[in-house]
């Protein structure tokens, strides 16, 4: 019986695969559990047409991130905070003061994705990387300076 897998199948195939199993194999186990669906022309045609809308999305999603990315890079973000002698702060410039510094330039940026290793301590620049999607990563300019 051919069916169309929906989920991956160890030792038979991958999600959107249309495969061959044996009748009892594919109506006891793989349909009860919603693995695959039997190939049908109809099935088929929707699950190219499901596949081809996600690939456009992706590709859309990942086109915002490069040009977000552009957009990022060439921007500076000044921070402006209370500090001691020598150039020490008095605290830390942390991911939540950059996301803010970002946020006031119109940029929605998630905290959890800036990756900072430490907090910022000292005046001057800094240069924060900030994950946009899978593979793609912006740095950020950040300037802290004193109040």
């Amino acid at each position: 019986m051919k069916v169309v897998l929906t989920k991956d199948v160890e030792k038979l195939g991958s999600k959107g695969d249309v495969v061959e199993a044996a009748d009892g194999y594919a109506r006891n186990y793989l349909m009860p559990r919603g693995l695959a669906v039997e190939a049908t022309q109809q099935k088929i045609k929707e699950l190219k047409e499901k596949e081809a809308k996600q690939n456009r999305l992706e590709s859309e999603k990942r086109e915002d991130a490069q040009k977000l990315k552009s957009k990022l890079e060439s921007e500076k973000f000044v921070i402006k905070v209370k500090a001691g002698d020598n150039g020490r702060l008095f605290g830390s410039v942390n991911t939540k003061d950059i996301a803010d510094a970002a946020a006031e330039k119109g940029y929605d940026i998630d905290k959890r994705k800036l990756e900072l290793d430490d907090s910022i301590k000292s005046l001057g620049m800094h240069t924060v990387e900030v994950k946009l999607y899978d593979d793609i990563t912006a740095n950020l300019k950040v300037n802290v300076k004193e109040k």
